[in-house]
């Protein structure tokens, strides 16, 4: 079950959902609306390795935008700082951002009930396009959960996106341990 607009502002008030900044006009029917922060990394290498650290290079978008290049994976980060205690937070490409052939996530659209930061975008697009700091990016929709959550995202000693932060993050999967095939 997705939340209504009531519900999210009940969820609100009653603290087990944080937007920051918060502006009602951006809160939609069963969503909310967030934007690109004024941050977005490359990763330093061509070839990316699962098993290191792939480092990134943060720069700023200018006042002018920045163009976007096909066949590059620029990493974003939302304005918006997010908290979600009983809820489990999904973040979508608004149908704008798409007709611009503009993706925001490759996979990781999914936050886990106790996600308690800004979300880092995997930006790629189909043709060159113009992106500006503060453009309407994507929206958040929130789904019940069905039964007791054993531990929150944020609870976990193996969370790996815990840090807040107002740039985008890179990849740790080389925190993670690899099975023998």
């Amino acid at each position: 079950m997705i939340l209504s607009d009531k519900r999210i502002l009940e969820e609100i008030e009653n603290g087990s959902i944080v937007i920051e900044p918060f502006d009602l006009k951006y809160l939609g029917t069963n969503s909310y609306d967030v934007h690109l922060g004024k941050y977005l990394a490359c990763y330093r290498q061509r070839v990316l390795d699962a098993r290191i650290h792939n480092e990134v290079e943060h720069f700023e978008i200018p006042a002018e935008g920045f163009v976007l290049q096909p066949g590059t994976l620029y990493l974003g980060v939302t304005m918006e700082y997010t908290e979600t205690h009983r809820h489990v937070p999904f973040l979508e490409g608004k149908s704008s951002t798409g007709r611009l052939g503009i993706d925001i996530h490759a996979t990781a659209g999914k936050g886990d009930v106790g996600f308690c930061n800004t979300w880092t975008l995997e930006i790629s697009c189909a043709q060159p396009v113009r992106i500006y700091a503060g453009m309407p990016i994507g929206q958040l929709i929130y789904f019940v959960v069905e039964g007791e959550i054993a531990t929150l995202y944020n609870e976990k000693s193996s969370a790996k996106y815990n840090l807040r932060s107002t740039l985008p993050v890179e990849s740790m999967m080389w925190k993670n341990d690899f099975m023998k095939p």
